[in-house]
């Protein structure tokens, strides 16, 4: 009887008795498409599975990808329609969410494209929603599309549309309600008031499709928004971060010839961009991407050493709030990190400093936003791979396109990774995970460099596997060879 060799790898495992540690996900680029198209900037990806296309939106239209090879299936020309914010996509309806090109303190609309035609949707296909309509997306049925109108004024003292939420029932293709926030009581701390009214920027719904969790940016807020009432039922306050603790290290000078994370005594507001959620125990947990955020016309916003407040010789380059700070107790932009916390805002897990320090200890660390919120965590996409909860957060500034990828599995343990670092690319906006085909898959679209590039992600086998592998592959071996003497 001859008996089949084994392969070298797994025979060098065996004499040795033990396998080499593997990290547990593994990524690999696939390919990255760079859009030619006048006016465009990659910045919001949603995946169609009825086609296996990526659909890129950014300013002036859609680039429709093929999302296994990256090619071009067609550019949509958007801008008859206004300026586009966003898109979502299921089941084959691509919703697309458009500011006014004439006012964008008037209406926004909502358009539907079917995913297949590339052409707008048959029947009811544009919904008037409220002012410069930011993010949309899908309740987890595909029976609700919420739209988060984030209202910015103009001229700040003057005219403010009011923030909102339109809720819109996809059966009828209606607007159902607009949930705004007048009356809605507060909670938590931090709450900011930078003159203006709360402006949604980013909507997360939990897996029931019963709750919705919508970040207030410049607020410091969450709010709350019961699908079945369709109103707001409070406004979580975030609290702030104290940089003056150990773990929460920040270099707050962009002048000062060095990259070096130290204890500084002034707090930061988290204000978070993009919002997930995601399910443990039956608990709806909240990620969170502390960005930071002032109003448009940092009338908010001043350098420490201009505000005559005083303080730490160290920090006179940091911008601070002017309405939060006084002297002694200075506030400044973003948490640098991102965080966790329980439905009620609860903090459960905090980041502390570890975007930044990977972020230097790879050479991709800008120090010119050392003062103004660091590599300004934006994007956040979860993933269920290899029965873990995956967390990628996107860093809008560092020197090249960098997203931090954590086991999020138990929040409370959260565990660094690793970081997805693309040469070429700058300053991703939008991350989408999805699966196709049987494999499980990153897109990033990179505003600056205005590029999207798509990962493949695999889950690595523990060493604890490798070792009942080989365990049974020994015993496989002993076995056949018993036989053979016998024979």
């Amino acid at each position: 009887m001859r008996i089949k060799p084994i392969p070298a790898l797994l025979l060098s495992l065996m004499v040795s008795g033990t396998a080499q540690a593997a990290a547990p996900l593994s990524f690999s680029k696939v390919w990255t498409y760079a859009s030619p198209a006048a006016g465009f900037t990659a910045e919001i990806p949603a995946f169609d599975a009825v086609t296996g296309t990526l659909w890129v939106a950014g300013v002036s239209g859609v680039s429709v990808l093929n999302a296994t090879t990256g090619g071009l299936v067609q550019f949509i020309d958007t801008t008859g329609f206004g300026s586009i914010n966003g898109v979502a996509i299921h089941n084959g309806l691509a919703a697309m969410a458009f500011e006014s090109s004439l006012d964008r303190t008037a209406n926004g609309q909502v358009m539907l494209f079917d995913t297949t035609s590339r052409a707008l949707a048959s029947g009811i296909n544009q919904i008037s929603v409220g002012a410069l309509p930011d993010m949309v997306t899908f309740t987890p049925n595909g029976n609700t599309l919420l739209v988060a109108n984030e209202a910015t004024p103009t001229i700040y003292g003057g005219f403010d549309p009011v923030g909102s939420v339109s809720i819109i029932d996809m059966n009828s293709r209606s607007v159902t309600a607009t949930a705004g926030f007048a009356g809605v009581p507060t909670a938590g701390s931090g709450i900011r008031n930078p003159g203006m009214d709360f402006e949604p920027e980013y909507i997360a719904v939990n897996a029931a499709g019963t709750q919705a969790y919508v970040t207030l940016q410049e607020h410091n807020a969450i709010g709350v928004l019961d699908l079945g009432t369709q109103q707001f039922t409070s406004v979580i306050g975030l609290g702030t971060k104290d940089f003056s603790l150990p773990g929460n290290e920040i270099d707050p000078n962009h002048k000062d010839g060095k990259i070096e994370l130290r204890a500084a005594n002034v707090k930061g507001f988290y204000q978070p961009d993009a919002i997930a959620a995601y399910e443990v125990g039956g608990q709806t947990y909240l990620v969170r991407a502390n960005e930071g955020d002032t109003r448009e016309d940092d009338g908010d916003k001043e350098r420490l050493k201009d505000a005559a407040l005083g303080g730490p010789v160290d920090l006179r380059e940091l911008n601070i709030s002017t309405i939060d700070s006084s002297g002694g107790d200075l506030y400044t932009f973003g948490g640098r990190s991102f965080s966790i916390s329980d439905a009620n805002g609860n903090l459960i897990f905090d980041s502390g400093n570890t975007l930044d320090a990977e972020a230097i200890a790879r050479g991709i660390y800008d120090d010119g936003r050392s003062d103004d919120k660091g590599v300004e965590p934006e994007g956040v996409e979860l993933a269920m791979i290899g029965g873990r909860m995956y967390a990628f957060i996107g860093l809008e500034r560092t020197t090249k396109a960098a997203v931090a990828v954590y086991d999020i599995t138990d929040p409370a343990n959260a565990s660094f990774i690793d970081m997805i670092v693309t040469d070429g690319d700058v300053a991703p906006e939008g991350l989408k995970s999805f699966s196709f085909g049987g494999l499980d898959y990153l897109a990033i679209a990179n505003e600056v460099s205005n590029t999207t590039t798509v990962y493949q992600l695999a889950a690595v086998p523990e060493p604890e596997t490798y070792g009942m592998l080989l365990a049974g592959l020994g015993l496989v071996g002993f076995m056949a060879r018993r036989k053979a003497m016998r024979t």
